[in-house]
């Protein structure tokens, strides 16, 4: 006899409960619903028998959705879980992922949107485990490092790859220390995300833990993306292959990549399609939008001020510095290590366009 998934539903609201309870139960796979309306109630639930799927609301009280989902994945690792909120907030978002949802979901307002939700809920039930690392399946470990670094949270993630066990230490929302077997620091770190699967678990913060490096988290990861694709160039060198794809030169975004300070590059061909590549940037589309968008409004403004063209704009800021740049037919953003003085990163700016064209 075939099982029936079981469904967890945890909401404060009663209401809305009873409501999708009884919506998720028009689900094909005619899954068992459970409702609670409190975290502890969950959490207890969870104790007693075995569920397949657990679906979240954020914003509650006395224990919120984000401290259920920390618990669950520390207790329940092989849980899929499903944010459905009505909180639209970056923050919420960046922190739900780090802690390993499988979804994030805005609660539906239409039945097109039950509908589409349901669909994904029962892909979601289906699914054999997958490669990747549990919780976030279409994401790699770089993608979990730069979620716990945006929401600028402490903790400490403890990775598993068959025998091979390694930590990464992050304080508020710095990458302080790594280790496995016999690396610590920047060793450890790149070793780490060099796996390609495994299990992970969000471990509690260590405030007392020594700080051992200091670059930026994005300065790190960047750097690592960089020696896994220059090891998989060797790689292909080795086996008689050439350093071009399907004939064509390596981008030379590469080489922009490494100029020193550089955090993160993009570069936009000019144009309707908005085409772009980037290095080191955890949504590239987003910032393609507003690079294109802020360069347009800053040529609006020096035709407006009779002012000529647009050769580059500066952006300093507490958290993170930018340099918008156009050249020829192409435009640029670039990320800068916040310890650089604005000369430097002018004279950085100006070395990475000439790289370009070189």
């Amino acid at each position: 006899m075939e099982t029936r998934h079981k469904i967890l539903l945890l909401d404060d609201d009663v209401r809305f409960l009873e409501t999708y309870q009884r919506i998720l139960m028009q689900l094909p796979s005619n899954p068992e619903v459970r409702i609670a309306a409190s975290g502890a109630r969950a959490l207890a639930m969870l104790e007693s028998e075995s569920y397949r799927l657990l679906i979240c609301d954020l914003k509650m009280p006395k224990m919120d959705g984000l401290q259920v989902l920390s618990i669950v994945r520390r207790k329940f690792p092989a849980l899929r879980t499903v944010v459905l909120t009505s909180v639209l907030d970056e923050q919420f978002r960046s922190r739900a992922y780090a802690l390993g949802v499988d979804l994030f979901w805005e609660k539906p307002t239409s039945q097109q949107e039950i509908k589409i939700f349901l669909d994904c809920l029962e892909s979601l039930l289906d699914r054999e485990d997958e490669p990747g690392f549990r919780g976030v399946q279409s994401k790699s470990l770089v993608d979990l490092i730069q979620l716990e670094c945006i929401s600028q949270s402490s903790s400490v993630l403890r990775i598993t790859n068959g025998p091979l066990t390694g930590r990464i230490w992050i304080n508020s929302g710095d990458v302080i220390d790594a280790e496995t077997e016999t690396l610590s620091g920047e060793e450890a770190f790149n070793k780490i995300l060099s796996w390609k699967t495994g299990n992970f678990e969000m471990l509690p913060t260590e405030p007392a833990h020594p700080r051992n490096i200091t670059k930026s988290y994005n300065a790190l990861l960047l750097e690592t993306a960089q020696a896994i694709d220059e090891a998989r160039e060797g790689a292909k060198a080795d086996a008689g292959a050439t350093t071009t794809t399907h004939g064509e030169p390596q981008s030379p975004l590469t080489a922009l990549a490494r100029v020193e300070g550089v955090e993160f590059v993009l570069a936009l061909k000019a144009g309707p399609n908005n085409l772009h590549e980037s290095r080191g940037l955890e949504n590239p589309d987003r910032m393609a939008a507003w690079t294109r968008q802020s360069l347009d409004s800053f040529r609006a403004l020096g035709e407006h001020l009779q002012a000529g063209n647009v050769e580059h704009v500066e952006g300093l800021g507490p958290q993170r510095n930018v340099t918008l740049a156009c050249h020829g037919q192409m435009e640029f953003c670039l990320g800068w290590q916040l310890s650089l003085s604005p000369q430097t990163i002018r004279e950085q700016t100006r070395k990475a366009i000439t790289l370009w064209g070189s």
